[in-house]
């Protein structure tokens, strides 16, 4: 990373998305364009129907190829839905043919569109097995679904309870925990001598549960897992500027549509893709880090699933005055609100327009 004097400018390799929700059809083609800073993003297969077979997951790559704006270079790497009935030599064929970069657990019931989810995690086993044996990546989503469970403990529950058994049992499957979002999932991961990862995203690193419910409930902060204390979030940024390899972004940038967010039952995602880097940029000034964002953004996580680092390089300018927050973004099914971090936004991703 190149930095100019008092951090006016930057020039780092450019990014991708360790974690990114696409959708499909018409909010798809509404969304796609919004992740033109990024290189390469892992793209979740919780749609519906989910994404379980090698097929599902070439015929959503085509899609979403058919899908780019023209001049729009970037790569979606593929993953498969993990049911009790993932076929493991389906998964180890996607795998060794380059067309799957991981396979996604969600607890059954914990997230959006996860009722396909696993129950048992022993009916998995066999696949999990595989895995392990060939290096599929299992990218997990950390929360019990028990509603006995306090949701703001069911990332330390399922750390206890199913993470680190299953570890223990296949300590050579390469885990990467997504959408870390308390202490205690950062000094487990910090605590494991190999095979263990972490994305942290944009909304986690900015706020904590005041902000979504203090002086009113703001669904736009609405996400699983749920936005938690001040002192989780004062760990994410630690790992986050610490220069750990093991931890690196993943937005979850998960756009539902205005109407499905504001509503009796509003739905869980943050549409953070189009101010990403900005907020990003933003964190890594206040915290005196700037000189790692490169490392964070660019460059922990193609080294974490065995890629080369994008050879092209994306310039940050810092403006005097905050940028303009981009609309909501039209698609065919309603607007997808942008997420608002809540403070002004000075940095700005250079393209030829922006100049």
């Amino acid at each position: 990373m190149r930095n100019s004097a008092l951090h006016r400018k930057i020039v780092l390799r450019r990014p991708d998305d360790w974690h990114l929700h696409l959708r499909d059809g018409a909010v798809l083609a509404g969304v796609l364009p919004a992740s033109r800073d990024f290189a390469r993003a892992i793209v979740m297969p919780n749609l519906v129907p989910p994404v379980v077979t090698a097929r599902d997951a070439a015929a959503y790559r085509d899609r979403i190829l058919a899908a780019l704006p023209e001049g729009q270079r970037f790569t979606p790497l593929m993953t498969l839905y993990l049911t009790e009935g993932t076929d493991p030599s389906d998964v180890e064929a996607a795998f060794r043919d380059r067309l799957i970069a991981a396979v996604k657990l969600y607890p059954a019931g914990a997230t959006t569109n996860s009722a396909s989810g696993v129950r048992d995690l022993d009916r998995a086993m066999p696949v999990l097995e595989r895995m392990a044996a060939v290096g599929v990546p299992l990218l997990v989503h950390g929360e019990v679904s028990d509603p006995e469970v306090d949701i703001f403990d069911r990332e330390a529950v399922f750390i206890e309870r199913v993470l680190a058994p299953l570890r223990a049992r296949l300590p050579e499957l390469r885990v990467t925990l997504e959408h870390v979002t308390t202490a205690d999932g950062v000094d487990y991961i910090r605590g494991a001598e190999t095979n263990l990862a972490g994305t942290l995203t944009i909304q986690h690193l900015i706020l904590n549960r005041n902000h979504m419910l203090a002086g009113g409930i703001r669904p736009h902060y609405y996400c699983l897992p749920i936005i938690k204390r001040e002192h989780h979030r004062l760990a994410l940024r630690r790992a986050a500027v610490s220069g750990d390899p093991r931890f690196f972004l993943g937005t979850d940038s998960a756009p539902h549509t205005v109407a499905a967010k504001e509503s009796a039952c509003g739905c869980a995602g943050v549409f953070s893709a189009p101010v990403a880097l900005a907020c990003l940029a933003h964190v890594f000034e206040e915290e005196g880090a700037l000189d790692r964002l490169e490392g964070f953004a660019s460059l922990h996580g193609p080294a974490w699933y065995g890629l080369a680092p994008n050879d092209e390089r994306l310039t940050l300018v810092r403006r005097e005055t905050a940028i303009d927050m981009p609309p909501a973004v039209d698609t065919g099914d309603g607007p997808v609100a942008v997420f608002d971090p809540g403070f002004p936004l000075h940095w700005q991703v250079i393209t030829e327009d922006s100049r």
